[in-house]
């Protein structure tokens, strides 16, 4: 009898979580209208060809050429940073940002621990240690109350710096990340970060476009860094850049990221260990294409969230991301939180979206699962290992 009331239980969950996969296979292809979706594909509609054709035509295809300049003066209109500068992609400017900013070895790192991998590894690179904290299951975001208290908990303040009493190391700088474009609440991240003199290295890999009280993410902290990988809304094919105000950061990271190399006419001499870092010019000719286009681009991001918010708000076993009134999203991934008691669920709606044709992904792995990270130290991480099993990312490229 046991037996039986098991199987028949376990029938009926399999059906309805069957029904529920179907439900939402409908309403993507009612939104895209695309029988083949990938996650985000890069959209061309502007002088991407004529600009790259120039760059062939005229031989200045590498970090010298006049699209590299250009597209730093873009961004910076777009960011109201004042200075940019370019990078071959987001991790080596998390990298330079980190190094400028006086991050030494065996120093401690704060982020979140839903995050690229790249985050994490710019901070092994300077051989400081990534510290992971959780994020808040609004937003997905570092989870700012969590953060205070773990700080009161692990942190002692000195006159200049924080120690983590339970390492005895410097905990130096955070890294806060805006997650799939949605802007942390930097105004009470500041105020954290003061009261325990910690560096803001800001992440805004993800969010271009994205802004906080009229604010552009990326400009809060001294350094804020952005990424043009193939993936993002502006790509540059392999890309980075380096958002600061500070004159004398930027004169600095400007020179690291160019081989340290001594300005001659002629000479080839460097002054310090220098890393080549610079953006190629026919890769910024991407980007001042895809820059001119921006508004479009950011319109259709946010266009398409405003379809699957009409779709999926009324569905009671799904919550999609969205941005707070005090803040402008530019929506790089939408993000729904699957509120399903089947452990598995999210692995075969997954699964049976790939049969369809529509390549959804779940969320990153926590950083602190992965070998190289374990024993790094960390607060409580019961949200971010809880959501992993939750998290679903939606095809999000600007031309759907």
């Amino acid at each position: 009898f046991i037996m039986n009331k098991d199987k028949s239980l376990l029938g009926s969950i399999d059906s309805e979580s069957n029904s529920r996969i179907n439900q939402f296979i409908k309403i993507l292809r009612k939104v895209c209208n695309r029988r083949e979706l990938n996650l985000h594909e890069p959209f061309f509609s502007g002088n991407e060809t004529k600009y790259l054709e120039e760059c062939v035509s005229t031989n200045f295809v590498s970090s010298v050429g006049i699209f590299v300049s250009k597209f730093e003066k873009m961004l910076s209109e777009l960011t109201g940073a004042k200075h940019v500068i370019a990078t071959v992609n987001g991790t080596s400017a998390l990298h330079l940002s980190l190094l400028c900013l006086g991050i030494r070895s065996k120093d401690e790192v704060l982020l979140p621990t839903l995050t690229f991998v790249g985050s994490a590894n710019s901070i092994r690179y300077c051989n400081a240690i990534p510290h992971f904290c959780d994020i808040s299951e609004d937003d997905l975001n570092l989870d700012l109350d969590k953060l205070r208290d773990h700080l009161k908990f692990t942190a002692e303040k000195h006159h200049v710096h924080s120690i983590n009493k339970y390492t005895n190391k410097r905990i130096a700088a955070i890294m806060p990340v805006h997650v799939f474009g949605q802007p942390v609440d930097m105004e009470t991240l500041l105020s954290i970060a003061s009261e325990y003199k910690l560096t803001i290295v800001e992440d805004a890999a993800e969010s271009l476009g994205s802004f906080l009280n009229k604010k552009h993410t990326g400009t809060f902290g001294e350094i804020g860094c952005l990424s043009f990988n193939g993936n993002k809304i502006v790509t540059t094919g392999g890309g980075g850049a380096i958002i600061t105000s500070d004159d004398m950061l930027a004169k600095q990271i400007r020179h690291m990221s160019t081989t340290a190399k001594s300005p001659h006419p002629w000479e080839l001499s460097h002054d310090e260990i220098g890393y080549n870092y610079r953006m190629p010019n026919i890769n910024a000719a991407l980007g001042c294409a895809q820059l001119e286009l921006f508004s479009n681009l950011l319109e259709n991001k946010r266009n398409l969230h405003m379809k699957y918010k009409k779709e999926l708000d009324g569905i009671p076993w799904l919550r999609l991301i969205s941005e707070n009134k005090e803040s402008i999203s530019n929506y790089w991934l939408n993000t729904v939180i699957v509120k399903n008691n089947e452990d598995c669920f999210q692995k075969r709606l997954i699964e049976t979206c790939h049969k369809e044709k529509i390549f959804l992904r779940p969320s990153w792995k926590p950083l602190h699962l992965l070998p190289m990270f374990q024993s790094c130290p960390k607060s409580e991480l019961n949200t971010a290992s809880f959501l992993q099993k939750k998290i679903v990312n939606l095809p999000s490229s600007a031309f759907l």
